[in-house]
């Protein structure tokens, strides 16, 4: 269970409370907002993702998740704000920046190259490729050794996730659980340091969907910072050592797994703070 992990340990003691402090933070973001008209979609004020844990971003939908994730990682733009990753800014970088600073995102929607094979969608992915640059790639010598040592991490990869097999398979050939498997196999080609997985689990069926928690744990233990966008509760409470989680843009509030479901803040946001209050007559204002 989550609160036995070396990550949950390092946790313990802290105040469930929004914005607090981490012993060892990896990702820190402080005053990011981003709005769409007049529409204020993140608002966050203060966040750390703890190094080496499983942190789930929840909240309901509209909540701004996706939207901090696109933020963080450079596939959008703040407003204002800022954020740094292992104690070097981030701010303004653009997503091929990002990812070569050690953290890596995955989609939703999956983003597999259809028309491509599983195992050249695998081989894009990874960085710093000499034959990828203009004058090494007429002269083959200078690149192949490089080559091969890619795609022999490329298959190691495919193996642990199953997919070995369908490496010469066209990646739309794919099931939707299988594409979830590849994107983040993919993500793991650019070696880093944390990824964030947005519903890594939409759309995968139940063995699957255990399969790929599985693989999230071990890499967890194995030193990878996650952080995930995740509606189903069982998956949240199954495998994470914190949770935070996002309403009307805002982060409302942090705690372990345990504490999460009764934290007034959180049954506010996906119920309103009506929903448990008694109702009352029109003449006297006492309960019916």
């Amino acid at each position: 269970m989550p609160a036995d992990t070396a990550a949950a340990g390092r946790l313990a003691g802290l105040a469930p409370e929004p914005g607090v402090r981490k012993p060892d933070p990896l990702l820190v973001i402080d005053e990011v907002t981003r709005t769409f008209g007049g529409l204020v979609a993140v608002e966050v004020r203060h966040l750390e993702v703890q190094r080496g844990a499983i942190t789930a971003l929840i909240g309901p939908n509209g909540a701004g998740k996706t939207t901090l994730f696109n933020v963080v990682s450079g596939f959008d733009r703040a407003d204002g704000g800022r954020w740094s990753f292992e104690g070097r800014p981030l701010t303004g970088r653009t997503a091929h920046q990002v990812a070569r600073r050690g953290l890596v995102r995955t989609f939703q929607l999956t983003r597999t190259l259809a028309r491509l094979t599983v195992l050249e969608n695998m081989k894009l992915a990874a960085t710093g490729q000499l034959g990828e640059r203009i004058l090494p790639a007429l002269l083959p010598p200078l690149w192949r050794r490089e080559e091969r040592e890619i795609e022999r991490r490329a298959d190691e990869l495919l193996d642990r996730f199953r997919l070995g097999q369908l490496r010469d398979d066209y990646a739309g050939t794919l099931s939707g659980g299988q594409r979830k498997l590849l994107e983040l196999a993919r993500a793991l080609m650019a070696r880093p340091t944390m990824v964030l997985l947005d519903e890594p689990t939409a759309g995968v069926n139940p063995a699957l969907t255990q399969s790929l928690l599985g693989h999230l744990t071990q890499l967890r233990d194995e030193g990878l910072t996650v952080c995930f966008v995740e509606h189903d509760m069982d998956v949240v409470m199954g495998i994470s050592d914190w949770v935070a989680v996002m309403a009307g843009g805002r982060l409302v509030a942090e705690g372990p797994p345990h504490t999460i479901g009764r934290n007034p803040a959180v049954v506010d946001a996906y119920l309103g703070k009506q929903h448990d209050e008694p109702e009352a007559t029109e003449e006297t204002g006492e309960e019916e």
